[in-house]
């Protein structure tokens, strides 16, 4: 009986430390994709129409290491200023977590951001990319691929300077990204 009373009292605690972790970036994806002050989308990597543009084997090997990207903004306004700062923060707070790795920071002419990734540097399963700006809101983009590394980072920005993507396909969020 003192066995199995022990037993629930450590379940218990288990689920309560469960319960009490921080929320997740997959989480927090899901639960604000149908929230209207968001724009949502999940796209393949094939919609950067890559196909004939002349890229380097290295080029080559970073664009095929992506499988999708998954885009999350919040689109600010004067009515939801108040919720931009509370998801603002949660975001930040989400993205200061122990597992993930930051490879760079951002301070642009748009506003600042910081690209992280999960994994581990030889085999990067996924890339973060945050940004905000005062004006427009922020926006988060997770790169998913298998295997890349932090040079395929640049070189697939190198990439995509080469090719004659311009966002289609991305909708309002390609348009809110654009500037």
């Amino acid at each position: 009986m003192k066995h199995f009373i022990k037993t629930i009292l450590l379940s218990g605690a288990i689920i309560l430390a469960s319960c009490a972790s921080q929320q997740s970036l997959q989480e927090y994806y899901v639960d604000n994709s149908e929230n209207p002050n968001f724009l949502s989308i999940d796209v393949p990597a094939s919609i950067l129409k890559m196909d004939g543009v002349d890229l380097s084997p290295t080029q080559k090997e970073a664009v095929e290491s992506l499988r999708k990207f998954n885009l999350l903004a919040f689109k600010k306004n004067t009515d939801n200023v108040a919720e931009y700062e509370i998801e603002k923060k949660k975001i930040r707070e989400i993205l200061k977590g122990d597992h993930f790795v930051e490879l760079m920071k951002i301070n642009s002419q748009y506003g600042k951001g910081v690209i992280k990734y999960l994994g581990d540097e030889d085999a990067i399963e996924e890339v973060i990319i945050y940004g905000d700006s005062k004006e427009k809101g922020f926006a988060v983009v997770r790169v998913l691929g298998k295997d890349m590394n932090p040079a395929h980072i640049m070189q697939l920005m190198q990439a995509l300077q080469k090719s004659d993507y311009k966002g289609e396909g991305l909708g309002e969020i390609g348009d809110f990204l654009k500037g």
